[in-house]
């Protein structure tokens, strides 16, 4: 039986100047966005995706543990190779092509999102799953943890805009989910298994995705409310008549004083310190202009002031408020659990108070911000981590958010995936049965354990590791 360090070896010889065991790359490629480290024992780079099966072939046969990685943006601890072994860095695999009669994306897993969409933009297409850190995280990467952001409540998440996966099997055998066709219906859909399986079933190396044309108007608004429970109550009212924004986003009052602090300037003149809804509509114009006087009338009876962008550059200057939010918390600690649950619609208002009592007993600052329109709020318990007393509110605090949340009929996660981050979390979200039903799925596909190991069903405290001191191109703060 050959050691790891040998077919470590075995593989340099195969593949060349594609695997790096320098102690550079190997730390490079040891974290994520979780910034806790563990140190591979050599990163793969392949130039061509025939290349990923070699490697698959050679770990499954010695049982090295292999973790895929995209730009390691998730917040989850879902590319740390905890288990060390090998690392595929999907970075050179990133083309990009538009079929302008179909409306499809045939793209390689290391194409970021923004690159998607600039290239389906040119053909008057679009593609509008956006992650937060859609200049750097890829494709692939979203599609292991089915990610969605600010578009998600109008347009769907990943998953719905995947049509066909290709990639490798952790044998190291080359399978193809189905066609870039709109209708497939041959066989058990495991493109779908694939999404959201966190680089734990196989390795995605390329996908057809659905766009859509790209919307020939937008508006934005800005509304402002007296406290959180109405401004989600407003919103339920909103959605009920059956308007649906492109985007509906909430910052609670925590989050827009951090924002106010962080830029000097108010979120919304005269109304400082207030929660607020930003919400965009887009469509053909003559729907949006229908559905704005509709948006207006709700807004002068429920909102206590609105202010609607005159031109793009002005809704620019309102989005910028949007993502200033989350990095002006660090203010109110050094430590932050980002939590990115989602609640039940006809359970906002109770999800309110529910955060408002949280906070006080607690003692903790939780602001919070999120996509209304599928209920995804991103609830951010901050503390600073030298304090024992603040670390351990925290510890109950996330425990008690998360039962919480799955009591009212919601989810743990709606974007972000289970990683390390999560694992506490998993069995308050699914039953016995369910979890033995997921890990046979991985037994069957995966039976030597390679893919992702030490991931979803082993339960790790990640805030209890050392965080390395480290500033990423997509970091907030």
């Amino acid at each position: 039986m050959k050691s790891p360090a040998q077919v470590t070896l075995s593989l340099k010889r195969r593949l060349g100047a594609c695997v790096d065991t320098s102690a550079k790359g190997r730390w490079a490629a040891s974290f994520d966005s979780s910034k806790i480290s563990f140190l591979p024992d050599a990163v793969i780079t392949p130039r061509q995706e025939s290349q990923i099966g070699a490697v698959l072939e050679l770990a499954n046969l010695h049982r090295i543990p292999v973790t895929v990685r995209g730009r390691g943006t998730t917040l989850m601890g879902s590319a740390a190779p905890v288990r060390g072994g090998w690392v595929i860095d999907m970075l050179r695999l990133k083309k990009v092509s538009i079929d302008a009669d179909a409306g499809m994306a045939h793209v390689q897993a290391g194409a970021t999102t923004a690159a998607i969409q600039a290239a389906a933009e040119k053909l008057g297409w679009f593609y509008p799953p956006d992650p937060s850190s859609k200049n750097y995280c890829t494709i692939g990467g979203n599609i292991a943890c089915n990610a969605g952001g600010m578009h998600g409540g109008k347009y769907g998440v990943t998953r719905d805009f995947v049509i066909a996966l290709r990639g490798y099997l952790p044998t190291g055998e080359a399978v193809e989910w189905g066609t870039a066709t709109k209708k497939f219906a041959a066989g058990f859909n495991l493109r779908d298994l694939w999404i959201g399986s966190e680089g734990m079933l196989g390795v995605v190396t390329g996908a057809v995705l659905k766009l859509v044309p790209q919307p020939a108007a937008r508006w934005t608004l800005l509304t402002s409310f007296r406290d959180e429970t109405t401004a989600l109550s407003a919103a339920r009212t909103l959605f009920r008549a059956k308007v649906q924004p492109a985007i509906c986003e909430f910052l609670d009052r925590e989050s827009v004083l951090c924002a106010e602090r962080a830029t000097g300037k108010s979120v919304f003149p005269g109304q400082a310190g207030r929660p607020v809804i930003l919400l965009e509509l887009a469509g053909a114009r003559s729907e949006v202009a229908d559905v704005k006087r509709e948006v207006l009338a709700w807004a002068a009876q429920h909102a206590l002031a609105f202010k609607a962008a005159r031109d793009r550059a002005e809704a620019e200057e309102l989005w910028a408020v949007r993502r200033k939010c989350s990095g002006a918390m660090f203010e109110l600690g050094d430590a932050k659990l980002n939590e990115d649950i989602v609640v039940p619609m006809k359970k906002y208002e109770q999800f309110a108070r529910y955060l408002t009592r949280l906070k006080k007993t607690s003692g903790l600052a939780i602001p919070t911000f999120g996509h209304l329109a599928d209920g995804n709020l991103h609830v951010n318990i901050m503390y600073y981590r030298a304090n024992a007393d603040e670390t351990k509110a925290a510890e109950l605090a996330v425990q008690n958010l998360m039962e919480t949340v799955v009591s009212l009929g919601g989810a743990i996660s709606g974007e972000h995936g289970i990683g390390l981050a999560k694992t506490p979390f998993l069995r308050i979200q699914h039953s016995p049965a369910q979890i033995k039903a997921m890990q046979a799925v991985k037994k069957a596909l995966d039976p030597r354990g390679i893919m992702n190991p030490g991931k979803m069903f082993k339960e790790v405290r990640i805030w209890k590791f050392p965080k390395l001191q480290i500033h990423l191109p997509w970091d907030h703060k």
